[in-house]
């Protein structure tokens, strides 16, 4: 299989309604440098564990559904795939209506000094970053799309940045 038009996944929710705002179909990739202490996903650290999945495959089971408002891209670390996430973030623009959402545990400002045109052009792509560690000091259930007080909702609208909470 060819790596590049496929993502490592740990799992796929084809219909999640915590993972962003609406009924959304939620990206789980595999692979995460961040380790957080208390991640509720530490299965997905494991850059070794997990399986791939067609862009097209994703594709096509995201365009199935009447129901979702948007595709969550999570993980793990999902920006360690920008490369191909990028693939379906296009296509998902180009031919729907749907939102995009990309969890990170990076700050936003450390991915734009990156200066890596994928992760560049993702940003540009999804309507909204959750961006911040999870920080098990800061853990904070009553938080809508967040585990910790640190991590932040960001909009990202025309190229700029729109701070929501």
């Amino acid at each position: 299989m060819e790596e590049k038009t496929s993502v490592k996944i740990s799992g796929i929710m084809r219909e999640s309604i915590v993972d962003g705002p609406g009924m959304r179909y939620s990206i789980f990739t595999q692979g995460c440098p961040h380790n957080c202490k208390g991640c509720h996903n530490p299965e997905t650290h494991d850059f070794n564990g997990g399986s791939y999945m067609t862009i097209d495959e994703m594709y096509s089971q995201i365009c199935e559904s009447d129901l979702i408002s948007g595709v969550t891209f999570s993980g793990g670390e999902p920006l360690c795939q920008a490369d191909v996430l990028v693939k379906l973030a296009r296509r998902i623009k180009a031919n729907t209506e749907l939102n995009i959402v990309i969890f990170s545990g990076y700050l936003i400002e450390d991915l734009l000094q990156m200066n890596n045109p994928d992760i560049t052009e993702l940003l540009q792509l999804a309507d909204w970053l959750i961006d911040g560690k999870f920080s098990l000091e800061e853990k904070d259930l009553t938080l809508a799309f967040r585990g910790s007080k640190n991590q932040r909702i960001i909009q990202l609208k025309n190229n700029t940045i729109e701070w929501t909470q």
